[in-house]
């Protein structure tokens, strides 16, 4: 499915604004939508001369962080590591080493923003060795646990960590468990093929300085890649649903959920195992932002909506890729909303939960227990508050308050529904059922 012209002119008019206003050399964007592109373009002068700009490659830095989390989310899920086991489990005594794999994802280790010595991103990379023998632990900058702190060097131990897992390099691994099973073939660790060059602007004179493109060795788990936006746009449809022979959509769902952030900055951003988590959209966007000498980069997706953005440039700095995207899906949100699914009727009522739907009570607040399709779906007022679903005889929540407690439908003698017990919760058909466990009727005066 594509888009309406007016919707692609609006879309355009608003990569243009970035572009121009950005100082941005040439930026190329894309949209998804129910598991395919729907619109792709670019603005500016083309990267490179005579090349369809949907098949030129970008520098995605961070972006390569979603992988590099990818492989260790793979290997936990296989049971070849926890997510809370030390990364010394498989890297030894290294400095850093002591720190979880979970604390690692979500930059919450407290390791410093960048390894010591020369600028990685300008530089030429170092072996493993060296980049450990340069890092011996000392130079963090806030113990575990305490706050958010972005490292670029902690992927590099799990990128190593991956690699020595899997008896493989890094890169290898990534090619062949992320890039192969999503079809990214014109995804590669070096510029091949059509590639543009990367720009810094002159602040003044708006002239086009040329960065470097450097293999950064080691640190390359967290930030070498290169991508055109078609292959980009193939990795925003697995953000939204999954991969069989990746990660499923379950999977990456716990993979978005939050995991640190920093209070100081208003709760406009938070981190999960690996993926950045934005507001906007219908809540929260997911994704990744991205930047290396003379590229920006995003890929945001918003699962409720089911819909992703893509957006690639040659710049150091100028216009927030992330911003382009958020611009972007809200053009598409405002001229071509979301379809919602449409309502299909509940299978046969599950046996645990024969007499239960309808009006239950929480001291005297009712709440509303329906179900919708296979979910147990509780709401006052209208508000949707949580939802269960039946698992092994169990029924259990999984999302609202109740997620991941075990609902306990309590049966008089003859079968009949007496109460509900959630967690020491109890929901009964009156408002304080003077036959219900605690509280037992109304509170004494």
């Amino acid at each position: 499915m594509t888009l309406t012209d007016h919707t692609a002119r609006r879309l355009r008019a608003r990569l243009a604004h970035a572009q121009a206003t950005g100082r941005l050399p040439s930026v190329v964007a894309g949209l998804v939508r129910d598991g395919a592109p729907v619109w792709f373009d670019s603005y500016g002068e083309p990267a490179v001369s005579g090349h369809d700009p949907v098949d030129v490659q970008y520098r995605i830095g961070s972006i390569t962080k979603t992988m590099t989390a990818v492989l260790v989310l793979q290997l936990v899920r296989d049971g070849r590591i926890g997510l809370d086991d030390p990364a010394s489990a498989v890297l030894g005594d290294v400095g850093y080493a002591d720190r979880s794999l979970r604390t690692l994802l979500a930059h919450d280790a407290g390791l410093q923003s960048e390894p010591a010595g020369s600028w990685w991103e300008r530089s030429d990379g170092l072996s493993w060795e060296d980049l450990a023998a340069a890092n011996d632990g000392s130079g963090a900058a806030f113990p575990a646990h305490q706050e958010f702190h972005y490292s670029n060097l902690g992927y590099a131990l799990l990128g190593e960590l991956a690699a020595r897992l899997l008896g493989t390099t890094w890169w290898e691994a990534v090619e062949a468990r992320v890039l192969a099973p999503l079809g990214m073939s014109r995804t590669s660790y070096l510029p091949h093929g059509a590639a543009a060059q990367g720009w810094s602007v002159h602040p003044y004179e708006s002239t086009l300085v040329p960065e470097p493109a450097t293999d950064t060795g080691a640190m390359a788990p967290a930030g070498q890649v290169w991508a055109t936006i078609t292959d980009l746009a193939r990795y925003a449809t697995f953000l939204l649903d999954g991969h069989p022979d990746v990660l499923s959509a379950d999977e990456l769902a716990r993979a978005f959920g939050p995991q640190s952030g920093n209070p100081t900055d208003g709760l406009r951003y938070a981190h999960g195992l690996g993926f950045q988590l934005l507001p906007g959209g219908s809540g929260t966007l997911a994704g990744h932002t991205g930047s290396m000498p003379g590229f920006l980069a995003t890929v945001l997706v918003d699962r409720r909506r089911r819909v992703g953005g893509v957006v690639l440039a040659n710049a150091t700095v100028g216009y927030s890729p992330a911003a382009i995207v958020t611009e972007l899906l809200e053009e598409l949100e405002r001229c071509e909303p979301t379809v919602a699914r449409p309502w299909t009727p509940s299978p046969t009522l599950p046996v645990e939960l024969v007499g239960v739907p309808g009006v239950w009570h929480w001291g005297n607040t009712p709440i509303v227990l329906a179900m919708e399709s296979d979910e147990l779906v509780g709401r006052r007022s209208g508000v949707e508050l949580y939802r269960f679903a039946v698992a092994d005889g169990r029924v259990l929540g999984v999302s609202g308050y109740h997620a991941g407690e075990e609902l306990r439908v309590v049966r008089r003698a003859d079968g009949s529904v007496g109460h509900l017990d959630i967690a020491t919760f109890i929901y009964t058909a009156t408002p304080y059922d003077q036959e219900a466990p605690i509280p037992g009727g109304p509170p004494a005066r």
